[in-house]
C-alpha cells in the first residue's frame, strides 16, 4: 500500500515537472537573438571585477580574452582582486599591467585586515566596485573565456533596451571527459532555463560568470548587504534584490557573440563541492517562484531515487521506475535539443540518456549536503 501511495505521489510530480519543461521550451523558443545596430557608437564605462584565489593556470588567459575585445580600450578596465592567493597569480597580473594601463589589482587581505568572513566573493567584489571608474559593472570569473565582440553587446544591448541588469550565457568548455560532459550537459539545461525564466519575467536566474549591472542600481538596493553572511549567491540573490527594487530593469542578452565559455571542474570532489555551494544558497530564495521550482525539482529527483530501491523490494516495481525515468529524459531532450542549438554542443546530447540515473543521484546527494553539510572551497572550509 505504501509503495502505491509513493507512486502516486512521485507520478504528480513528474506530470507538473513535465509541464514546467515544455513552459520553459516555449519561453526559449520565443527567443529573438540580439543583433548589434549599424553604423552604432560604444559609449558605455564598463568596470570588469575580476575574484581570483589561486588562479595562475585561468588568469592570464581570461585578462587577455577580455583585453583583446573589440571595444574601445579608453571605455573599460579590469579589477583583479587577489582573495589571499598563494600561488603566481598576483604576479602574472603585475607582468600583463606593464602592458595594458587599464588593469588593476586589489588585494582582498588588505581590506579584511584579519577579519574572518563567509562570503570572500562578495567582500571582493562590493570592495572593487567602490572603487570603480565605469558606471556599468561586468562580474566575470578568472577561469572564464570571453568572446570578441562581449563589451559590444553589452553596450549596444543597453542601447537598445536601457535595461540595468543583464543576464547573459556561459557555458562550460568539452573536455571530452564523463565528468566534464556531465557538468556540460546539466549546466546547459541551467542555463537553458535561465534564458527562458528571465526573458519571460518568471523568475530570478542568473551566473556571475556573466553579469552586467548599473552601478547606481548595486548601490541603490545596498548592495549585498543583508545576504552578506552568505557564502554564494552574490549573482542571484543580488539579482533577486534588484527584481525587488524595479522588476523591469532586469533583461537577458540571448546572442551567441555573448557567450562566455569557462571550464568544468577536473575532478569529482571538485565538481560536488561546486554544486553544494550552489545548493546552498537555495533556501535563502524569497522568491516564491523560484522556491516552488527548486523543491519540485528536488523532491521528483528524491522519489525516482528512492523508487530505484524500492524496485529490489518489489521487482514489478522497476518497470514503472523505468518507465518515468524514459518519459523525464525524453522531454528533457525535447528543451535541450533547442539548447544545444543556440549554445553549439548539439553532439553531447547523445550522452544525455545514459547519465540521468547519475543526475538523479547527483541531485539528490548537493541538494541534501547544500543545506545540510559544509563543503570545500578555493580551499576553504565553507559553512
Amino acid at each position: 500500500m505504501i509503495e502505491i501511495i509513493f507512486t502516486v505521489i512521485s507520478l504528480f510530480l513528474l506530470l507538473c515537472y513535465c509541464i514546467l519543461i515544455f513552459v520553459y521550451r516555449y519561453w526559449f523558443t520565443k527567443l529573438q537573438p540580439f543583433l548589434l545596430q549599424k553604423n552604432y557608437e560604444p559609449v558605455t564605462n564598463f568596470s570588469i571585477i575580476i575574484p581570483a584565489r589561486n588562479e595562475e593556470g585561468n588568469i592570464e588567459p581570461c585578462l587577455m580574452s577580455i583585453l583583446q575585445n573589440s571595444y574601445p580600450k579608453q571605455l573599460y578596465e579590469i579589477i583583479v582582486i587577489d582573495d589571499e592567493s598563494d600561488d603566481n597569480t598576483v604576479a602574472i597580473v603585475h607582468k600583463i599591467q606593464q602592458n595594458y594601463s587599464n588593469v588593476r589589482l586589489m588585494h582582498i587581505a588588505d581590506l579584511l585586515k584579519g577579519k574572518k568572513i563567509n562570503s570572500h566573493k562578495k567582500a571582493a567584489i562590493e570592495a572593487a566596485i567602490n572603487i570603480s571608474k565605469g558606471s556599468m559593472i561586468i562580474t566575470t570569473d578568472a577561469d572564464c573565456i570571453t568572446p570578441t565582440n562581449w563589451l559590444l553587446y553589452f553596450d549596444n544591448y543597453i542601447q537598445q533596451t536601457s535595461k540595468k541588469f543583464i543576464a547573459a550565457p556561459v557555458a562550460f568548455f568539452d573536455n571530452e571527459t564523463f565528468l566534464g560532459r556531465f557538468q556540460c550537459l546539466d549546466f546547459l539545461s541551467l542555463q537553458g532555463i535561465t534564458a527562458a525564466s528571465v526573458s519571460a519575467g518568471f523568475h530570478s536566474m542568473c551566473n556571475g560568470a556573466n553579469l552586467c549591472y548599473e552601478k547606481k542600481l548595486f548601490f541603490q538596493v545596498k548592495g549585498f548587504a543583508g545576504i552578506d553572511h552568505i557564502a554564494s549567491g552574490d549573482d542571484m540573490l543580488l539579482m533577486h534584490k534588484i527584481q525587488l527594487h524595479d522588476p523591469e530593469s532586469i533583461g537577458y542578452l540571448f546572442s551567441e557573440e555573448s557567450i562566455v565559455m569557462t571550464q568544468p571542474m577536473r575532478t569529482l570532489s571538485g565538481f560536488i563541492n561546486q554544486r553544494i555551494r550552489w545548493a546552498s544558497k537555495a533556501t535563502d530564495y524569497n522568491d516564491k517562484k523560484i522556491l516552488l521550482v527548486l523543491w519540485l525539482v528536488y523532491l521528483l529527483n528524491v522519489f525516482l531515487f528512492i523508487d530505484f530501491f524500492i524496485a529490489f523490494i518489489h521487482p514489478v516495481h522497476i518497470i514503472y521506475w523505468l518507465d518515468a525515468v524514459v518519459l523525464k529524459t525524453v522531454v528533457e531532450l525535447i528543451f535541450m535539443q533547442k539548447v544545444s542549438r543556440f549554445f553549439k554542443q548539439q553532439n553531447l546530447l547523445k550522452y544525455f540518456p545514459f547519465m540521468q540515473p547519475f543526475h538523479i543521484a547527483y541531485t539528490v546527494l548537493s541538494g541534501f549536503m547544500g543545506k545540510f553539510g559544509n563543503y570545500k572551497w578555493k580551499g576553504r572550509n565553507v559553512q
